[in-house]
């Protein structure tokens, strides 16, 4: 018998907002390459997280949630996602077990299935479902199309993610491997850096502000006594929302600051030094210039 071929390829998630995309993304590699939050269309770019195993290596691409844009920068993340969609191998298309399935996600299903690329439904937060809940969504997932496979799995336990990663490599084509081994993420630093700080904002301001938030890295300065010197500035479109992130006395961007910094020394492995200000560029979903500032 001769040696297996090497597999690899490229694996979209896929489904709308708030289905746990980047929690399962983070389960697959282990480690923290998406941020999560409970407030949809949280990720804004394709984000890669690469898991290496004996004679195959799966790249994911972690797209925005499809919704129906109503600023350019909605536009923009559809058109992210379209483009993802026909140029990988497989399709992992995702739903929330919790929730009904309704037309948001026929849309998604739709946009998934026209594509012809091999795609494997995931029912996900199994986990937070009464069991009355899953059979009926694992019933509405099969009315929604003809999928290679529909498997019920809770990223957030890690539950059935191994399984579903075998049936992934299943759908591999023979190929070259194209990262080193033990790279997660192609993400360049200082976008994972301001993605980490995005998190944090997020999970602690009030609903009205997560769209309005974007954060850039300004510089990043390795200090000889080894601490890692991060300067980073918050982005909001009204004043109100700057004095709601800056919060009474500062209060409120100090524990964004502290709970970012956590997560960033466990990340990168050594101690961080964070600087964070926050600055009104007004209505900047809707600029181009300024969405070409901010990376999007």
């Amino acid at each position: 018998m001769g040696e297996q071929p090497y597999r690899s390829g490229f694996v979209s998630l896929i489904g709308r907002p708030n289905v746990g995309k980047s929690t399962l993304l983070n389960a697959f590699v282990g480690r923290k390459v998406a941020i999560t939050s409970r407030k949809p269309q949280t990720t804004r770019n394709a984000i890669r997280g690469v898991i290496t195993g004996d004679g195959w290596q799966i790249v994911f691409i972690d797209t925005p949630g499809l919704h129906k844009p109503k600023t350019l920068l909605g536009e923009r993340l559809n058109d992210v996602v379209h483009h993802t969609l026909r140029e990988v191998d497989a399709i992992v298309f995702m739903l929330d077990a919790t929730q009904p399935v309704g037309s948001g996600d026929e849309f998604v299903a739709r946009a998934v299935l026209n594509t012809h690329t091999p795609a494997i439904c995931v029912v996900n937060k199994m986990d937070a479902a009464r069991n009355e809940q899953l059979v009926p969504q694992l019933q509405a997932a099969e009315e929604l199309g003809d999928w290679k496979e529909i498997i019920p799995v809770s990223a957030a336990r890690g539950t059935n993610v191994g399984r579903l990663q075998g049936l992934l490599v299943e759908q591999l084509p023979e190929g070259t491997q194209y990262y080193p081994d033990g790279m997660v993420t192609d993400q360049p630093r200082d976008v994972l850096l301001a993605e980490i700080v995005r998190e944090k904002a997020l999970q602690l301001t009030r609903q009205e502000i997560p769209h309005s938030i974007a954060v850039r890295t300004e510089e990043v300065i390795e200090r000889d006594d080894e601490i890692l010197e991060i300067h980073a500035t918050v982005f909001v479109e009204r004043e109100s929302q700057k004095g709601i992130v800056i919060g009474k006395g500062g209060a409120m961007l100090k524990e964004i600051g502290t709970r970012a910094r956590q997560d960033l020394e466990w990340l990168l492995g050594q101690k961080v030094f964070l600087v964070l200000q926050v600055k009104v560029q007004k209505d900047w979903q809707r600029d181009p210039r300024a969405l070409q500032r901010l990376g999007y």
